[in-house]
């Protein structure tokens, strides 16, 4: 007879989930595409900033303001709009576009079809913008209504613009960190898609709403069946746009439904490619996107007249301008790291023990560097004749330079220890063509 009594069963114990895991090699191999497009992007988007701030601060400003505002279009259907106007709200939904293509990938293919993956990036996004837009309300509390309506401009990260930062500084990252930068990005895209449709949408015009159903849905039937051919999609884009625009809601949630309508998974049918029509539409628009739609976005509506409305001093007096730039340095920063380091300590989620803390609070001080949405949101909080407007504009760019500023120096420091990291990674000592790294047993889980 044992001298010690059996054990009563045990209850099963859920698994610890390593945060920032490594990705599979399919979803690595196409996060190096995306940051390969997305780090020349935000290089030109960098270009046209610095061009038109140089030019709205010369000699020739009246003209860069007169070109802005010229306008062009049909008046009957609100479409008689500035060239600004049109940047912003034609040239944009391409990007939303693209941003609507991104989302239902990762929610069907990607880190997010996982519920135990998606929940520590999406409750990071989420604190990335709930802090972010607390922080400027409370700058602004005294200030009155006016100035409270720009609450939503501090809670966006621009992702070409981060992913810009990281090719400059020349880091050695993990993958799993630019994995979690671009996925915390596309959840961040999608709430800022949420606060642009259901706070920013003023006179309503059901009518025109319901019309825009119409081409929609004929585009959704087309891409179903997979059909490729821009002459009969392209129509109908357009038409939903102009519909979705005259209806009161801003037009770039227009691209956001167009892109959520196409497939991301094959058909498996005979002759079809293996990639799914998003895959191929993405392919086919990102380099469009990123290489001209946004930078020329950028172009007309980052030109503020740094001397104008009192100069620079009167912007830093202004609560809004203190309320952003504290927003996206401290705000973003709290509200990314605080949250997935709760998360960590109250879930049987962990860090990754390849990784350290002080990764995830450079990657967090980068995702503070907002741009692209955030000036389109100043716009649509102030108009563009408000000198809180251009203060708005002004703080975007100081805060997203002192954010990227802060995550070069933490994530410089991370340098030299990754570079030796990923020479290790990079071998393929069986031949097979996949490092061995990603077919280690270990990693495997």
């Amino acid at each position: 007879m044992s001298p010690h009594p059996p054990r009563p069963p045990q209850p099963p114990q859920s698994p610890v989930r390593s945060v920032f895991g490594r990705a599979s090699f399919p979803e690595y191999q196409r996060v190096l595409a995306i940051l390969r497009t997305e780090t020349v992007g935000g290089a030109l988007l960098l270009f046209a900033t610095m061009a038109a701030l140089a030019w709205a601060n010369s000699p020739w400003a009246g003209s860069y303001f007169t070109l802005r505002d010229i306008k062009l279009g049909y008046a009957p259907w609100h479409l008689e709009l500035s060239i600004g106007h049109w940047a912003s709200d034609g040239l944009l939904a391409v990007f939303f576009f693209i941003a609507g293509l991104e989302l239902k990938r990762e929610f069907v293919s990607g880190e997010l079809r996982n519920p135990a993956k998606a929940v520590v990036p999406v409750a990071a996004a989420a604190g990335g913008v709930a802090l972010p837009a607390f922080i400027y309300v409370l700058f602004n509390l005294g200030s009155g209504a006016e100035t409270l309506k720009g609450w939503a401009i501090p809670t966006a990260t621009d992702i070409a613009f981060a992913l810009a930062v990281l090719a400059v500084i020349n880091t050695h990252l993990p993958a799993a960190l630019r994995t979690f930068l671009l996925t915390l990005a596309v959840v961040d895209d999608l709430i800022a898609i949420g606060i642009i449709a259901f706070f920013y949408s003023t006179g309503l015009e059901p009518l025109m709403l319901l019309a825009a159903l119409v081409p929609l849905a004929a585009f959704a039937f087309l891409v179903q069946k997979r059909v490729r051919s821009w002459y009969l999609l392209l129509p109908l884009a357009a038409a939903t746009w102009a519909f979705v625009h005259a209806s009161g809601i801003h037009a770039t949630v227009a691209g956001v439904l167009l892109g959520f309508a196409v497939p991301v998974l094959s058909s498996g049918r005979k002759g079809e490619p293996e990639h799914g029509l998003a895959e191929s539409f993405e392919h086919r628009l990102r380099p469009f996107s990123a290489g001209f739609a946004v930078p020329v976005f950028a172009f007309f509506s980052a030109g503020v007249a740094l001397g104008g409305a009192g100069g620079l001093g009167a912007a830093f007096t202004d609560p809004v301008a203190l309320g952003i730039v504290a927003a996206l340095v401290a705000g973003k920063t709290l509200g990314i790291f605080g949250t997935t380091f709760i998360l960590t300590k109250s879930t049987r989620a962990r860090l990754d023990s390849s990784l350290a803390w002080i990764d995830v609070a450079g990657l967090a001080l980068l995702a503070g560097v907002g741009f692209t949405v955030s000036l389109l949101i100043a716009d649509l909080s102030f108009g563009t004749a408000s000198a809180h407007n251009d203060h708005a504009k002004v703080a975007i760019l100081a805060g997203s330079v002192c954010a990227a500023v802060l995550a070069a120096v933490v994530l410089r420091a991370r340098n030299r220890h990754y570079r030796a990291v990923e020479l290790e990674e990079q071998r393929d000592d069986d031949g097979d063509g996949v490092p061995d790294v990603f077919s280690a047993p270990e990693r495997k889980a």
